[in-house]
């Protein structure tokens, strides 16, 4: 799986995607994580990437020419190695994501994830994208976060990233309106504020048909928005 990710900012993802199970994933070549400087495409000394919007209002908007650009430099590529692709960009008027989602993502060759800013992106660009994707109901100051979240549900879901495959199959979400059931760990007993915390007996017992049942009557039903 390839991501390429379109960002005025691209440094804000080193940290992140170079630690823990995305490192790994990409140090054993499962996945391949790359951040492209939008500011690379434009044609000004003072690269700029936004503009006033037209018919007036607060804050600045991301321009049409230079992520145009970007996209069909990135298209070549993938039209050259014909790989299946998607391009999504990241906005708070998207389809908001879910593990469903990324399953369906899980299964192609490459996403290229567009990082919006500002007040939001030329609506010319919907002619040249697949999918606008939101991560929930509320606003962030860009969309990077928004494709780390997706790179993560995503990665997660590969073949060989994580240790156990059942991890996947059996935590939240994975089946649609299931949430996972509660876990526990050394030690049996824990003891804080003068009051003992037992783990279920049933955990303990060996029985892994009624270890099985208890977890199921354990798993959280919530209604989707699906």
């Amino acid at each position: 799986m390839e991501f390429k990710i379109l960002t005025i900012f691209p440094n804000i993802f080193d940290s992140y995607f170079n630690e823990s199970i995305i490192k790994r994933a990409q140090d054993n070549k499962l996945v391949s994580i790359k951040t492209h400087d939008l500011r690379a495409w434009t044609t000004d000394k003072h690269k700029t990437v936004d503009d006033t919007p037209y018919g007036g209002g607060a804050g600045m908007v991301m321009k049409i020419e230079p992520l145009y650009k970007a996209l069909q430099a990135l298209k070549k590529q993938e039209t050259r190695n014909k790989k299946q692709t998607r391009i999504i960009l990241l906005s708070a008027k998207g389809k908001r994501w879910n593990q469903q989602m990324a399953q369906k993502y899980a299964k192609l060759d490459e996403i290229i994830l567009i990082c919006g800013r500002y007040e939001g992106v030329d609506e010319r660009i919907t002619k040249f994208i697949d999918e606008e994707i939101s991560i929930g109901d509320y606003v962030l100051t860009g969309g990077e976060i928004g494709a780390m979240a997706i790179v993560d549900s995503i990665t997660r879901l590969l073949p060989g990233v994580l240790g156990n495959a059942e991890s996947a199959a059996e935590e939240s979400h994975s089946t649609p309106g299931i949430l996972e059931y509660p876990q526990y760990t050394r030690p049996e007993i824990f003891e804080a504020d003068g009051k003992k915390h037992s783990v279920p007996k049933i955990l303990l017992s060996g029985n892994h048909a009624e270890i099985k049942k208890w977890r199921t009557e354990k798993s959280k039903k919530y209604e989707t928005n699906s």
